[in-house]
């Protein structure tokens, strides 16, 4: 039996004849797997997918509802220097012995359903929901690794869904076209739940599944809407407008975007998960996330940005730009 976080690392990743950077799409495993954890939900579910801005999206439900005094439990990916950080409560990422006593449980429960060879992701999600559990976290925030339909944090049923927007990446796996790939990613849509997408120009098969299985689909510029001033901006609902809002701290062209999906679907759990003006505020304003456009120094200014797809990629002039960046600019690509 492994001991330390690191034996456990190692251990997953030769689970699965794909190993840590395979991929194989599907719900049967973790599924299988989930049911012999016995695992029920006891609190609300947020299921945010998309090409871009997942993580963005994450951190502003993440810091909202930490405002409003809930506790939190998030689930993102990959991480940047310590799998601990794909497992947060509270905002915090969670103890090595959470996490080894979560995969202690998942490992038993794989063997006694039968051997289940669990990706990497999936024992990942099947230990993050155990800790959260543990935890009795008020509100579970779970984000896509790849897709959506077939994606292992589908095998929950979410409150809300956030798809951010979509564009063309992953295509071996989710398909060639936008198309393909909005169909993918409706698939974390739920009948009769609030279906979010921030997308300005989404796939009709994104929006002919949300119609197909009678979601509530939310589409910005039709039933949500996002003006930008200066120095805040505003988000209109049919019911509600929300003014002078804080410019959020993470910086780029589409997080006012991003922000306005999560004050959404807040408005759309309101009956379960209420928050207050100020939670709003504060938290569109302090969410933080590494890597997203981060400036680490100023002298020289060095950016920090984990853009890995064209449609990110296609951002950088513009948030570059905005940044007042000196007109000579090394970037350095890894």
């Amino acid at each position: 039996m492994a001991k330390t976080l690191s034996d456990w690392l190692a251990h997953l990743e030769g689970l699965h004849p794909k190993g840590q950077g395979g991929i194989e799409l599907g719900l049967t495993r973790v599924v299988r797997v989930k049911a012999q954890l016995a695992q029920a939900q006891h609190c609300p579910v947020i299921i945010v997918g998309g090409t871009n801005g997942k993580g963005s999206t994450c951190a502003y439900l993440e810091a909202i509802y930490r405002q409003s005094g809930y506790r939190t439990g998030c689930y993102t990916s990959p991480h940047l220097l310590a799998y601990s950080e794909r497992v947060r409560v509270d905002g915090v990422p969670v103890a090595d012995d959470l996490l080894c006593d979560a995969f202690a449980k998942v490992e038993a429960a794989r063997h006694a359903a039968g051997e289940v060879a669990l990706t990497y992701f999936e024992f990942g999600t099947l230990a993050a929901w155990e800790v959260f559990a543990r935890q009795q976290v008020d509100v579970a925030i779970l984000e896509v690794g790849l897709g959506g339909r077939l994606d292992a944090v589908n095998a929950y049923e979410p409150d809300c869904a956030i798809v951010t927007g979509i564009a063309l990446d992953h295509t071996d796996w989710l398909g060639a076209t936008r198309e393909a790939i909005g169909f993918e990613k409706a698939g974390i849509y739920r009948a009769g739940k609030p279906a979010i997408c921030a997308d300005p120009e989404p796939p009709q098969s994104l929006l002919d599944r949300a119609t197909e299985i009678g979601a509530n689909l939310r589409r910005i510029n039709r039933d949500f809407a996002v003006r930008s001033l200066p120095t805040n901006w505003a988000l209109s609902l049919p019911d509600l407008t929300l003014e002078n809002l804080p410019l959020p701290a993470l910086r780029g062209e589409y997080q006012l975007r991003n922000a306005a999906a999560v004050l959404v679907a807040v408005h759309e759990l309101a009956d379960r998960l209420p928050v207050s003006a100020d939670a709003i505020r504060l938290g569109v304003r302090q969410a933080r996330l590494h890597g997203r456009f981060e400036i680490a120094s100023e002298r020289p200014r060095v950016i920090l940005d984990v853009a890995h797809n064209p449609h990110a990629m296609a951002g950088q002039p513009r948030n570059l730009d905005a940044t007042q960046c000196a007109a000579h600019t090394l970037a350095v690509v890894h």
